[in-house]
């Protein structure tokens, strides 16, 4: 039972980062985001789909694998949103007569 909970919950905390999506697209913007922190996050989701993987463990890799689903999600959204922001800041680029 205590497995079971567990791997409930791992899913629910795996979709947790969808409100930061949510937030990043409803305001067209990344800034206040930690794309540094999902970035690290990363690795982690990999070592322990690894491991489960080895074990059969299925209840550990499932909510690892929408995690790191969900956390290079969040990431490449964060990405480019910044990049857009960048191109905007920049300005159009200047016209050649």
């Amino acid at each position: 039972m205590l497995g079971i909970a567990a791997a409930v919950w791992g899913v629910v905390m795996a979709l947790a980062p969808v409100l930061q999506i949510h937030r990043m697209i409803k305001r067209r913007s990344s800034a206040d985001i930690s794309l540094g922190y999902f970035g690290l996050l990363l690795p982690g989701f990999g070592l322990w789909i690894g491991y489960g993987w080895t074990r059969a463990d299925w209840p550990l890799v499932v909510p690892n694998i929408l995690a790191f689903t969900v956390s290079t999600t969040t990431l490449v959204i964060g990405l480019a949103l910044r990049r857009r922001g960048r191109q905007i800041a920049a300005g159009p680029p200047p016209r050649r007569h």
